[in-house]
């Protein structure tokens, strides 16, 4: 098995020689030739960019290192209609005061032990399937990454170096214990996404693919499918493997009914909008004219 290293709270990590970046193209152009990647244009341009290649900035590199950090999920209360309402926020769609930055001067001190070893992000990497080969997580029947003890409530980011590392497992993508005897995500997925046969899900079917980008929702997915300010928990809320993760929630605290009305009529006034973004966390002020109109929607068909 792999040497998976803790850094100190939030953070896990493993090392793989970057000769593997050859096999995670290959797994892409397999499923490619096999025709089981979708073919939603907003799907495809999320892959598109990946070049499984060194970067120029480090054409030497040796390694990759592959960070899971933990996000716990968020809570945020809704006042709307005399009425408070809890709205789940997934992790890796609100800010909790980790950078890549922060892990990077981690890295460097914990694990290179030298802060002058420059770090370059493995940007065209596709890091879910780079932490499941490498043994950092296993895959989900949903194609969700799972880590011990942090579930799929994570962010994997990858970084390069010129430093050589002594280990480097590298196997073939597991399939979490849970998944074998549980079909509670088949159950629970509300447009059939999930297949029962593999880890690759059909893309073009799931939630979350229509709630992150701007438009309309497709007339197929039921206005009582959504569950969460952004994404879709379905699937991962009630799972086997997030037992532990999902009781470790954070409070936003609340939004009041006027701050509530602002968001749903995508108005906020200059003077109220770096306090709303104090509490939701889901975007900054010079985001709130591309975010705003996906969070306006997202919140108004949940408050239906």
């Amino acid at each position: 098995m792999p040497t998976i290293e803790k850094i100190p709270m939030k953070y896990k990590y493993t090392t793989v020689s970057v000769k593997h970046l050859k096999d995670l193209r290959d797994d892409i152009d397999k499923l490619k030739q096999d025709d089981k990647l979708s073919h939603n244009e907003t799907f495809l341009s999320y892959i598109e960019n990946k070049t499984f290649e060194l970067p120029d900035e480090m054409p030497n590199a040796k390694f990759l290192i592959i960070v899971a950090s933990y996000t716990k999920l968020a809570r945020i209360t809704v006042n709307y209609n005399e009425s408070k309402q809890p709205m789940f926020i997934p992790p890796q769609y609100y800010y909790d005061g980790v950078t890549a930055e922060m892990i990077e001067d981690s890295l460097r001190q914990d694990v290179l032990k030298d802060s002058t070893q420059p770090l370059i992000r493995a940007n065209g990497v596709l890091m879910k399937n780079a932490a499941v080969r490498s043994g950092l997580g296993k895959y989900g029947r949903n194609n969700i990454c799972y880590v011990d003890e942090m579930g799929s409530f994570i962010t994997l980011l990858g970084f390069f170096t010129e430093h050589e590392f002594l280990d480097d497992y590298w196997g073939e993508r597991q399939l979490m214990e849970y998944c074998r005897t549980c079909n509670f995500c088949l159950d629970n997925c509300p447009t059939n996404a999930i297949r029962k046969e593999n880890f690759v899900i059909d893309v073009a079917k799931c939630v979350t693919l229509y709630n992150e980008v701007e438009g309309e929702f497709p007339k197929w997915i039921e206005p009582s499918v959504h569950n969460a300010m952004m994404g879709c928990l379905r699937c991962q809320y009630k799972c086997p493997g997030n037992r532990i993760a999902a009781k470790d929630l954070i409070n936003l605290g609340e939004l009041s009914a006027e701050e509530t009305r602002m968001i749903l009529n995508q108005s906020i006034p200059e003077d109220k909008l770096q306090n709303i973004c104090n509490k939701l966390k889901m975007f900054k002020p010079e985001h709130s004219k591309t975010m705003l109109p996906i969070i306006s929607r997202n919140l108004k068909v949940l408050l239906k």
